[in-house]
């Protein structure tokens, strides 16, 4: 409780918290009732888990009701097959019927079109592919040089996607990174590394952002960042003049412009440079379909570097299905303080005690009402409510010049209060200001709720985040999970979360379509994530093969007649329990497995046996299902090992392994190996597995 979920150990670069998959995969979110879907029987509805007595021992298992009352019992072990339902709304999502055709029609649906999808996704790809991009050069010490002067310290997850960054801008294959990372945690200074080394490879830069506000920032910023370097900069916004503008794009025509940073006017047709190396995209949501089909056929030969603090349902689908590179940043600024979220109906007392708690104690506050015509009536009724405070206007239909006034005199503190749009929405950073108040939250998307609260909480201050609506009633039921999953994610780091979420309430979308249902609400997103790589790693391996097959991974089960758990004594929480077991169900390596036992071991004390076995247990499936085993079963008097058609064992080890065993070990049948080893003590039957398993593992 005092140190989190977290040790304060410092994180391996593949912990699972930094794994994108993981945590759109993980059952961080589940609640009884939720729907969860099994990747052998299809969507249940989650019913929390249960200790049974298994023969002899206690194991606790994961339960799942179905159609008709049906349950299934997953043991904790195979957890690794059981996620969130993710793709449409949890209501609506279907109920399988245990044992019914159905749910192998739906898999087998998905398969024949994840198997398109992959065709046209290998295509594109193999398209990049073959029009090599520019490998560019490190300059290590102007580069060095550059680094030195950010005036922050870099946070670990910073110092790992700039290292992504940087080795794609080395390599041939053109890039196209999406980094994502909360509001406030260093995306600008990644995208200014990148091009520094862009420019210092005589290529030019250019940077699109989605408002105007927003692209004036950015080129202050990147003013002062590249002040002590001979690099020219230019801003295309409704700031500029029509001759100031074709006085920049001609500019950007004979290469006499290194960076030019710009709105959506960089994307009409008589924008061209004369040798583009990077494009940046700063927060791809706010974009429209076409123009990114625009930016889709850039992809082909520029580096891409997106910008993002919650992806969009396409763009998270994109990542997780391996088409896009991601990198986390997931680690706040050193003292950066989470912001308190509220959701609260309106009235005057609160408005006012929010606002009053703010100005006493010297900060601003942002009051937002996205209505332009009514927004001048809410600041005179705000005057009257707070006479403390004085009172700006800032929103997206005010004369360019008088809005840019207003926002640096909101910067240097002479109003404490701004009544705004949406148009503070991206990449306005005011310190000073930690209190917001969002007038209808329940009509902002949750990407734009997510990145509206951004705006407050950049300093190392305690900011509050008002949620106002009419009242409960009045709201959609979308809206309600909206506001929930933006209550409930106020940690610091909660975009990619929040992310995942929205692909829940709105659907995942088609990967190359506009559709927002269809297989994905069929089988759920992870699941269909999964299919979709299996069929281009099948694929890339057999372009040529136009059969539609779905292909299962080898499933080892393991049954040391132990008691296999975390006792409530050990661990009473529930859902942290389900949560470890989850954890070490999806472990990919014995070294990920290590780290959850030394983290287990730090938050919860001395394992018990049976914790021991879950460990040991896991270990011994890990390297069981890289050797193509299907079952192992140990009893007291010994036990079998059945191997799958496709095990990557040699006959001839196998029958040498038998000959050196003293009678112990015996083949019955074609895939089964016989052991009749006297194994009395639970001990005993995990050390025999073990030394079995690295045995069969050495031998092949």
């Amino acid at each position: 409780q005092i140190f989190g979920e977290r040790t304060t150990r410092a994180p391996r670069r593949t912990a699972i918290s930094r794994d994108p998959e993981s945590i759109i995969k993980s059952l961080a979110e589940l609640k009884i009732d939720d729907p969860v879907v099994h990747e052998d029987h299809g969507v249940g509805r989650y019913r929390g888990l249960k200790v049974m007595r298994i023969l002899e021992h206690e194991s606790e298992l994961m339960v799942v009701d179905y159609q008709g009352g049906d349950k299934l019992y997953v043991p904790i072990l195979n957890l690794h097959l059981v996620n969130r339902y993710l793709g449409g709304d949890p209501e609506t999502a279907p109920l399988h019927k245990l044992g019914s055709e159905q749910w192998a029609r739906a898999k087998d649906r998905a398969a024949k079109r994840t198997r398109d999808t992959a065709a046209e996704l290998l295509e594109i790809q193999a398209i990049r592919a073959s029009r090599a991009g520019a490998s560019l050069a490190i300059p290590s010490e102007e580069y060095s040089t550059f680094v030195s002067t950010f005036v922050h310290e870099e946070t670990p997850d910073q110092i790992t996607a700039m290292e992504d960054v940087l080795s794609d801008l080395v390599s041939d294959q053109p890039m196209d990174r999406l980094v994502c990372g909360d509001v406030g945690f260093g995306k600008t200074e990644i995208a200014l590394r990148a091009a520094f080394v862009a420019i210092h490879n005589g290529k030019q830069v250019a940077l699109l952002v989605p408002t105007t506000l927003l692209a004036q920032q950015h080129f202050d910023t990147f003013l002062d960042r590249f002040s002590d370097q001979p690099v020219s900069i230019r801003c295309v916004s409704r700031l500029q003049t029509n001759k100031e503008v074709e006085k920049t794009l001609a500019s950007l025509r004979n290469a006499t412009l290194d960076i030019v940073i710009g709105t959506h006017r960089l994307l009409q047709p008589d924008v061209s440079f004369m040798d583009l190396g990077l494009l940046i995209i700063d927060e791809e949501h706010r974009f429209g379909v076409r123009q990114k089909e625009h930016i889709k056929k850039l992809r082909k030969v520029v580096d891409i570097l997106t910008l993002t603090a919650t992806p969009i349902p396409r763009t998270l689908n994109f990542t997780m299905t391996g088409v896009r590179d991601i990198s986390l940043i997931a680690t706040p600024p050193e003292q950066r303080v989470a912001i308190k979220t509220f959701i609260r109906i309106k009235h005057d007392g609160l408005i006012r005690e929010a606002c009053l708690r703010e100005i006493n104690r010297g900060g601003q506050v942002f009051f937002l009402h996205n209505q332009v015509k009514s927004i001048e009536r809410v600041r005179d009724e705000l005057q009257i409510l707070v006479p403390e405070a004085t009172i700006g206007i800032a929103h997206g239909q005010m004369p360019e010049s008088e809005l840019e006034v207003v926002m640096r005199n909101f910067q240097q503190q002479r109003f404490n209060l701004m009544v705004c749009s949406t148009i503070i929405e991206s990449g306005i950073d005011i310190p000073n200001a930690n209190t917001i108040l969002i007038d209808r939250a329940d009509r902002l998307g949750l990407a734009q709720l997510h990145q509206i609260r951004g705006r407050v909480g950049r300093s190392n201050r305690q900011a509050f985040a008002y949620l106002l609506i009419p009242d409960e009633i009045a709201i959609t039921k979308n809206a309600t999970k909206r506001l929930d999953a933006i209550a409930s994610l106020e940690g610091l780091g909660a975009g990619f979360a929040l992310a995942s979420h929205d692909l829940e309430i709105r659907g995942a979308g088609e990967l190359l379509g506009e559709e927002q249902s269809g297989t994905i609400d069929d089988i759920g997103f992870s699941l269909y994530a999964d299919y979709l790589n299996r069929a281009i790693r099948d694929l890339a391996k057999l372009p040529n093969d136009n059969k539609y097959t779905l292909y299962e991974q080898i499933r080892t089960e393991i049954d040391l007649d132990l008691p296999i758990l975390f006792p409530d004594s050990y661990l009473p929480d529930v859902h942290a329990r389900l949560l470890l077991y989850k954890r070490i169900a999806n472990a990919q390596t014995v070294e990920d497995l290590y780290d959850l036992q030394l983290e287990t071991l730090d938050r919860f004390g001395l394992l018990p046996e049976a914790a021991k076995s879950v460990f040991a247990i896991s270990d011994i499936k890990l390297t069981a299902t890289g050797l193509g085993i299907e079952k192992i079963k140990l009893g007291d008097k010994g036990g079998f090992v059945k191997f799958s058609e496709h095990t990557a064992l040699d006959p001839v080890q196998l029958v040498d392994l038998i000959e050196s065993s003293n009678n112990e070990i015996n083949m019955r049948g074609t895939y089964t190996l016989g052991i009749t080893t006297s194994l009395p003590l639970p001990q005993d039957k995990i050390t025999y597995a073990k030394n079995l398993m690295n045995l069969l593992r050495d031998n092949v």
